[in-house]
C-alpha cells in the first residue's frame, strides 16, 4: 500500500487533480478534474504504473492489450512493452477512409483483452469501447481502472456482468492528500462539496422531477415549458419537417392536444408568410404547445442576430425557443436582443451517424450553455447537468442505427433511462404516418411513462 501511495504522490505534482467547476465526459458536473494525460511525458512513471497494473492482473490472464482512448492509450502502450503482450488500438470513430476499421493491430477472435481505463465516472465510454471490441469477437475477462471516481461507473460496469479492479479509489486519495498535507483550505472545501453533492446523489438516485428542474431552472419560457409538460402530461416535441403551410397547420390541429412543442424549419416552407405564422401561433396558444424554430444559427454574432430580427421570417417576432449551434463560440449568442419570453436550446451533440462533434466540442458547447442566462437547454445524446433541460432527437419505436440520411434513431425508454432526457423529438415517425393523431399519442404515452417510471 505504501508503494502505491507514493506513486499517487509522485503524480499528483505532475497536475493530475485540478479543482474548479468542470463538465466531464459524461455530462455531470465537478468540482474535482482527474486528468492521467501528463504521464505521457514521464517514462519512468509510466514504467511504474505499467508494474502496478501487473500486479494486479497477471499477464498470464490476457493475449491483448487495449485502452480507452484516448488517454489510456499511452498506459496501455507501455504495458505492452513491459508484458511483450500485444497491443491493439481502439479508434473513437472510424477514420472514413482506407480500411475503415474501429480496431487497429493484429488479433485474432477468442483472444483475450485487458481493457485499461484512465479515470471511470459513469462507464459509459468503457462500456462503448467493451462493445466495439466484442463486435471482433475478442474476448474481455479483465477490465482495470487507474482510478475510480466512486460515482457509479464501477457497479454499472460489473451489473453488465464484467470483472474490472481499480488502482485507486477517489475518496482514498483525498484522504491520503489531506493527512499529507498537499491541499489548502479551499481545496479541502471544494472536496466536501464534491463528497456532498456525490453522496446525495447516491442517496436519491433518481432523476430530477420536472418540477424540481422547475426550482433550478429560472428562464421564464423553461419555466412555462414545463407548465404546459405537467398539465397536459406529455413530454413530446413533434418536428414538423413539412414543406406546405397548410399541411404544417392541419398536423398541428390533429396533434396539438398531445404535444408540448412544435418544431418547425420556417426556410423549408415554399410558401411561407407572416400570416401563416399568424394561424400557427394562434393554434399553439389555443392547444397550449410552444413554437420551436430549428434554424440552427451558426454563425458569428452580428449574422445570428440579423437572421433573427430581419429578413421575411422575422424569427425573434413569434418564435418561443430557436436553437443555435456554438461552432463560433459564446460570443456568437450573447447580443441577439432576443425578447425575454424567448429561449435558446444549443446543439451539443447531434443524433445523426458520423457527427464531427468530439468529447472535448460537448464538453465546451455544455460550458458555454450553462453560463449564457438566455439557455434553456440542449440537444444532446448524454445526460447533462440539471441546470439545462435536454431534448433528444432521433426518437423512434423501431431499432433503427440509421436510416437513408445517416440519422441515427433510439426508443422513448431509452432517451429517458439511459441519457436522461427531459424532452423526446419525433418527427416522420409521426407526419409520415397514416393517423398523425394516434401516433402522437403513443409516443406521448411512451414518453410520459418514461419520465413517471424513473420517479
Amino acid at each position: 500500500m505504501e508503494e502505491k501511495e507514493q506513486f499517487f504522490l509522485k503524480i499528483y505534482n505532475l497536475g493530475i487533480i485540478k479543482f474548479g467547476n468542470f463538465t466531464l465526459k459524461s455530462g455531470m458536473n465537478s468540482t474535482l478534474y482527474i486528468d492521467f494525460r501528463p504521464i505521457a511525458s514521464r517514462p519512468d512513471l509510466l514504467i511504474k504504473l505499467s508494474d502496478l497494473i501487473l500486479h494486479e492482473v497477471p499477464s498470464s490472464n490476457f493475449e491483448l492489450i487495449c485502452g480507452v482512448p484516448y488517454a489510456a492509450l499511452p498506459i496501455a502502450t507501455t504495458l505492452s512493452l513491459r508484458s511483450n503482450i500485444p497491443l491493439i488500438i481502439k479508434r473513437k470513430e472510424n477514420k472514413g477512409y482506407g480500411t475503415k476499421r474501429m480496431i487497429e493491430g493484429i488479433y485474432k477472435k477468442g483472444q483475450n483483452c485487458l481493457l485499461i481505463e484512465d479515470v471511470i465516472t459513469s462507464g459509459d465510454s468503457l462500456l462503448r469501447t467493451v462493445i466495439d471490441i466484442e463486435k471482433e469477437g475478442l474476448i474481455i475477462k479483465d477490465i482495470i481502472s487507474i482510478l475510480d471516481r466512486e460515482q457509479g461507473g464501477i457497479e454499472n460496469i460489473k451489473k453488465r456482468g464484467y470483472k474490472i479492479r481499480t488502482l485507486f479509489r477517489i475518496g482514498e486519495v483525498l484522504k491520503m492528500l489531506e493527512k499529507k498535507h498537499f491541499l489548502n483550505k479551499k481545496e479541502i472545501h471544494m472536496i466536501q462539496f464534491f463528497f456532498r453533492k456525490r453522496n446525495k446523489k447516491n442517496i436519491q438516485n433518481k432523476r430530477l422531477s420536472y418540477e424540481e428542474k422547475k426550482e433550478i431552472i429560472s428562464h421564464p419560457i423553461a419555466k412555462k415549458l414545463i407548465d404546459i409538460t405537467l398539465k397536459k402530461k406529455t413530454n413530446l416535441i413533434v418536428s414538423a419537417d413539412l414543406v406546405r403551410s397548410k399541411n404544417i397547420l392541419k398536423l398541428a390541429n390533429l396533434i396539438g392536444d398531445r404535444i408540448c412543442g412544435l418544431k418547425i424549419h420556417v426556410d423549408i416552407i415554399d410558401d411561407f408568410s407572416l400570416s401563416f405564422i399568424n394561424y400557427l401561433k394562434n393554434i399553439s396558444i389555443e392547444k397550449k404547445f410552444l413554437l420551436f424554430e430549428d434554424k440552427k444559427l451558426c454563425d458569428v454574432g452580428m449574422t445570428n442576430y440579423l437572421q433573427l430580427h430581419y429578413g421575411v421570417h422575422k424569427i425573434a417576432s413569434w418564435a418561443d425557443i430557436i436553437t443555435v449551434h456554438l461552432l463560433a463560440g459564446s460570443s456568437s449568442i450573447k447580443n441577439l436582443n432576443i425578447p425575454s419570453k424567448m429561449g435558446l436550446i444549443t446543439i451539443s451533440e447531434m443524433s445523426s451517424f458520423g457527427r464531427l462533434s468530439d468529447d472535448n466540442y460537448i464538453r465546451k458547447a455544455l460550458n458555454i450553455s450553462l453560463k449564457n442566462p438566455k439557455v434553456i437547454g440542449t440537444v444532446a445524446q448524454r445526460k447533462v447537468d440539471d441546470r439545462l433541460l435536454l431534448f433528444t432527437p432521433g426518437i423512434h419505436f423501431y431499432n433503427y442505427k440509421k436510416n437513408y440520411f445517416g440519422n441515427n434513431y433510439i426508443h422513448p425508454i431509452k432517451a429517458f433511462e439511459k441519457n436522461g432526457s427531459d424532452f423526446i423529438i419525433v418527427g416522420k415517425a409521426i407526419y409520415q404516418s397514416n393517423n398523425p393523431k394516434i401516433e402522437a399519442e403513443k409516443y406521448r404515452n411512451a414518453g410520459w411513462k418514461a419520465y413517471t417510471n424513473l420517479l
